[in-house]
């Protein structure tokens, strides 16, 4: 389907939704692009020529069923950018490309790979004289189309020769800025990537949240939540999941009814909120609020369980009359803060795998990525920029001057939102975990002494002292009839 004569300037593989909306970005911004689909006879057939025939017609794309003719119609050093599945299909893939590169040739992942799979092919690439480019892709179809967030990061000496293209498909901030600048070595984009998608995690399940609060406890119905919504979306909370809130609230069925109350409570999830806490862990970081997300998915999913539960206990409500303007002020704290609380753990981890993995991430530069294109984009992610651009940067985004200031604000209408939720026996497991975090975060003191007293009690596992200096670790024989014999003192 190829056509004779000059080179095009990248290669596409995989047209499912995402590949398909960026291989019209790409063409849409003057590059010529080849595409190739695996043909799976009966099951694939004609993917490649629905999509010249269709969407691509009369565009600068050039389709091809077979991989040598493919990969020979791109210009050296030939740069191809992957669109399949994470997992194994990314390694076949790369196996069956191999053969047909030249040094210095760059294949790019879009995909939403594990970073630790990443940092393995961009080692086997090199080995064999290629370059590797993992790169996180956030914005959904509209995104894919006129403009995601981008994050690339692997081979760096890659980075002259993608920008050009990665950039000008990138969404534009306001301030004209592309959504897109090289992250780091290795598997750092795709990192990146998987904590853009816990604080989505975060986010999506603090907007249910306040969206149940409002049901529940002022009896509002979809155009009145709707219209708060929208009015949020003026203010710091303004974002691009506030907004899409507000138009899925007022959308109506083909019945004419609202579509919001006939979608089953029961939510799926593809694995990158999970792989954020399971890193965040292996890192020994906090990351309690986005762990509350997915957890809750997981619950959710259980219809058949809450049925048979909620039939067992019997959910006695409050029916306390609540003054409406007083009660979402106080649920606009509790979603502000608690979102606050999510981006400074999720920044927390990404600060913390930078050290460990030797990455030299630049935060700021991070935060005025997601201002465009992706999921998270929002209002606050300029200040999130700058505190972490101050001289003085602060040892914890909540401490720095703007963001403490905000905290202090918002602090009293968000607990007094999470007590009244207790008292209606409402769940707001993601609102009450930020709140909790917060809490033990600005406490002096923590009763982790006693963990360690006991820890120490049944394993020797030792504990600091507050009258020794800090790394000085020390045994009690508890029993009296115990040795002196210690653990090894280590944290996973």
């Amino acid at each position: 389907m190829g056509k004779e004569g000059k080179k095009t300037d990248i290669g596409l593989i995989g047209l499912a939704v995402m590949g398909e909306n960026l291989a019209l970005n790409m063409a849409n911004k003057g590059w010529n692009v080849s595409v190739y689909n695996r043909t799976v006879p009966g099951v694939e057939e004609g993917v490649v020529e629905r999509f010249i025939n269709g969407r691509a017609k009369d565009k600068s794309i050039e389709g091809f069923t077979e991989i040598p003719a493919f990969v020979s119609s791109i210009a050296s050093p030939r740069k191809i950018m992957m669109m399949v599945r994470a997992g194994k299909a990314v390694d076949q893939l790369m196996e069956q490309l191999f053969p047909y590169l030249s040094p210095g040739d760059v294949l790019i992942d879009g995909g939403n790979s594990n970073y630790e799979d990443t940092n393995r092919r961009v080692a086997l690439a090199e080995s064999k004289g290629f370059c590797f480019v993992g790169t996180g892709v956030s914005g959904g179809e509209e995104g894919a189309l006129n403009g995601a967030s981008i994050m690339p990061g692997g081979s760096e000496t890659a980075w002259e020769e993608v920008k050009p293209v990665l950039q000008s498909i990138a969404a534009k901030a306001a301030d004209g800025t592309p959504c897109c600048q090289w992250v780091g070595p290795a598997g750092a984009g795709h990192f990146v990537k998987m904590i853009h998608n816990g604080i989505e995690y975060g986010d999506m399940q603090l907007i249910a949240e306040a969206y149940w609060v409002m049901k529940n406890m002022l009896d509002m119905d979809n155009e009145e939540m709707a219209n708060v919504f929208t009015r949020w979306n003026e203010g710091k909370l303004q974002s691009y999941l506030i907004e899409i809130t507000a138009n899925i609230l007022r959308h109506k069925d083909k019945t004419g009814g609202y579509l919001i109350d006939k979608i089953l409570d029961a939510a799926g999830q593809k694995g990158t909120g999970k792989w954020s806490v399971i890193n965040a862990m292996e890192l020994g970081m906090p990351l309690g609020l986005i762990a509350t997300a997915v957890f809750e998915r997981s619950l959710s999913a259980r219809k058949e369980l809450r049925v048979a539960a909620s039939k067992e206990f019997i959910h006695k409500e409050q029916k306390a009359i609540y003054k409406k303007e007083e009660l979402l002020k106080n649920i606009h704290s509790a979603l502000y803060a608690s979102k606050l609380v999510s981006y400074a753990q999720g920044f927390a981890v990404l600060q913390q795998a930078s050290d460990t993995f030797k990455w030299n991430l630049d935060l700021a530069s991070i935060a005025r990525m997601w201002r465009g294109g992706c999921i998270i984009r929002s209002a606050f992610l300029n200040d999130i920029a700058v505190a972490f651009e101050a001289k003085d940067k602060p040892q914890h985004l909540l401490m720095a001057p703007y963001f403490k200031a905000e905290m202090g604000e918002l602090l009293v209408g968000w607990k007094y939102l999470v007590a009244e939720a207790m008292k209606e026996e409402l769940p707001v497991p993601a609102f009450s975990s930020a709140l909790n975090y917060f809490y033990s975060l600005v406490s002096l003191n923590l009763p982790a002494n006693l963990l360690q007293a006991q820890r120490d009690y049944f394993g020797a596992h030792t504990f600091e002292r507050v009258d020794e200096l800090r790394g000085a670790f020390f045994h009690e024989n508890w029993t009296g009839h115990g040795g002196t014999t210690k653990s090894g003192t280590y944290n996973v």
